[in-house]
């Protein structure tokens, strides 16, 4: 569990970091760049599309791991737009509140239990 923590730890770093780069030399652009090359139809854009079918996974899953109850509903859009930065501090988060249980990080504390 302690490599898996660290490699949750390192990957927020390089994102914040890489982020911030980005943020000073480009602004707040995202929005555009990701959906114009979405519209362009080539490969940046099929990468996007790509991209974004995992975030929708992530937050699907964030919000199946809560049963469907308000709080999942609410982090869901956070897990869809924070990217790998949510990802990590919630995976972060779980992992010391589990005690590292996989199955409860994984399926939450209602499904580990049946």
């Amino acid at each position: 569990m302690l490599f898996f923590r660290l490699i949750l730890v390192a990957w927020l770093t390089v994102i914040a970091a890489y982020t911030g780069l980005v943020l000073m030399a480009e602004g707040f652009t995202l929005f555009t760049h990701f959906f114009g090359d979405i519209g362009a139809v080539g490969w940046p854009g099929q990468f996007n599309m790509d991209f974004m079918g995992f975030l929708f996974l992530s937050a699907l899953w964030v919000a199946w791991r809560h049963q469907f109850t308000g709080r999942g509903l609410l982090l869901a859009p956070i897990a869809f737009f924070g990217g790998m930065p949510f990802l990590c501090i919630y995976l972060l988060i779980l992992s010391h509140r589990t005690g590292g249980d996989l199955r409860r990080i994984l399926l939450g504390d209602a499904r580990a239990m049946q």
